[in-house]
């Protein structure tokens, strides 16, 4: 065995040993430097988001009689903020200013 073979006989590495661009179906895109900036600080509202909602998840599975329907409100927000994190379209100023 190889050090780039897994235990299982695969390489480990076989999209970038095999010449295959993962990028090379991405359509060109000029960013600013602001358009950069609020695409990052968007991502970074939504990771926060999702994080109180870690917060408060742990926050009352730590209670002696924890809520069962605040945990699963609590989980589905975090559903909800992960989706709309994927949905962030860089090019889309509006919905990136409104997240």
């Amino acid at each position: 065995m190889t050090a780039r073979d897994t235990p299982q006989g695969a390489p480990r590495d076989a999209a970038r040993g095999n010449g295959i661009s993962v990028t090379r179906e991405l359509e060109p895109h000029d960013w600013s430097n602001e358009e950069t900036a609020a695409y990052e600080a968007a991502i970074e509202a939504v990771n926060g988001a999702v994080g109180a909602h870690s917060a408060r998840i742990a926050a009352e599975e730590a209670k002696d009689a924890p809520d069962p329907a605040v945990i699963e409100a609590a989980r589905a927000a975090q559903g909800r903020l992960a989706k709309e994190r994927e949905r962030l379209c860089s090019a889309d100023r509006e919905q990136i200013a409104e997240a």
